[in-house]
């Protein structure tokens, strides 16, 4: 079958909307309508050449749309239901989706993460070869995963919000509850509030933290952090000692928790030294381009106590935990709605982009109706 796609031919270029050819899906296998899918600073990371990728390339990994069709042996889907995508999937047989130590699935986990590294067997651009940055392809109209890829969307959960449960509301709420541990009447601090960052937010207000502290160089981020829980604001731009703005916060100790959702290298000793020095926690989600992506921490900083965690996907899994976020968000739990602040059609997906780079948007959307 044809379908539309957002296509990357080169670093940095604009992406154009082109015509590609799908095939069957394969046992275990189905076939997605397109929906809705989100724009991530992942996906412009990777069209920008941050991870080296073949091309041409359709990015994408927030998606959400409706099972048209099954392959043999399908059991978890049925034709008409409404799925959520993401870049990793879950078995939920293997021993790794057994434990709560990680939620890189044995089969679906580091393995899937390659995909973008060789031809997609699903897809044909021209009748040559065109690789996608998740299984999902969620720059697409139409797109086939493994069902391990595909969780069930909820009714009271609209596609265009459903997306965003793809990556950034996991990967920020997870961090909180899986990775971190946060526990009620524990003190915050969130380095950058775009999507990841302010769901980190909204996990730290579910855990019950009682201090929630948003960082952000832009100051229009301070009334949107406040609709997630956040309870106080330092605006970069204007504060010289953010080590210090955060002690005096905190009563001169430091939070408990510190999480950097940037990606900047520099950022990483700061947020370490803002926590307390007996056990606060560091935990990376930012992922930071190469050549700049090692973290200098003193043996002296730890020493005492603290600690430095890394979350992918914020140690969620993708069927079990997307799930249980999406059942929070219809109880009125999540606020994951108010993430959404703009929506367009294909066709200015790369308009989409530009107003992230501007720092314009929190999360875009790309509707497919």
């Amino acid at each position: 079958m044809e379908a539309r796609a957002a296509i990357s031919h080169s670093a940095k270029a604009p992406l154009t909307i082109e015509a590609v050819t799908l095939g069957e899906p394969g046992p275990g296998q189905v076939l997605i309508e397109a929906k809705a899918a989100g724009l991530c600073h992942s996906d412009l990371f990777v069209m920008d050449g941050g991870v080296p990728m073949s091309r041409p390339l359709i990015p994408g990994h927030e998606g959400a749309g409706v099972v048209i069709a099954c392959g043999p042996g399908v059991k978890s889907l049925k034709v008409g239901d409404r799925v959520v995508t993401c870049a990793i999937g879950e078995c939920g047989e293997c021993g790794q989706c057994a434990t709560r130590r990680t939620n890189l699935c044995e089969k679906a986990g580091l393995p899937a993460m390659g995909v973008g590294f060789a031809p997609s067997p699903h897809f044909t651009l021209n009748d040559g070869p065109v690789s996608v940055l998740a299984p999902g392809a969620a720059f697409a109209s139409h797109t086939i995963v493994d069902e391990v890829f595909a969780t069930k969307i909820p009714n009271g959960v609209p596609f265009d919000v459903a997306c965003l449960f793809g990556c950034a509301v996991p990967t920020g709420v997870g961090s909180v509850l899986y990775t971190a541990l946060v526990e009620a009447g524990a003190s915050v601090v969130v380095f950058g509030l775009g999507g990841v960052g302010l769901n980190v937010v909204d996990g730290a207000q579910l855990a019950g933290a009682a201090q929630i502290i948003g960082v952000d160089a832009n100051p229009a981020k301070e009334s949107v952090g406040r609709q997630f829980g956040m309870t106080h604001f330092i605006d970069a731009r204007k504060t010289d000692d953010i080590t210090g703005a955060i002690r005096d916060l905190t009563g001169g100790a430091g939070a408990d928790y510190a999480f950097e959702c940037v990606g900047n290298i520099d950022l990483g000793p700061k947020a370490l030294g803002a926590t307390r020095l007996e056990w606060g926690v560091l935990v990376q989600i930012g992922a930071c381009p190469p050549g700049r992506d090692q973290l200098a921490i003193p043996v002296s900083s730890v020493l005492s106590g603290r600690s430095v965690m890394g979350s992918f996907f914020g140690k969620s899994k993708p069927r079990t935990d997307i799930a249980r976020m999406m059942d929070w968000f219809v109880q009125g739990k999540l606020h994951s709605d108010a993430l959404v602040s703009h929506r367009l059609p294909l066709e200015r997906i790369n308009e989409g982009f530009k107003m992230m780079e501007r720092g314009e948007s929190i999360r875009t959307v790309i509707t497919f109706d």
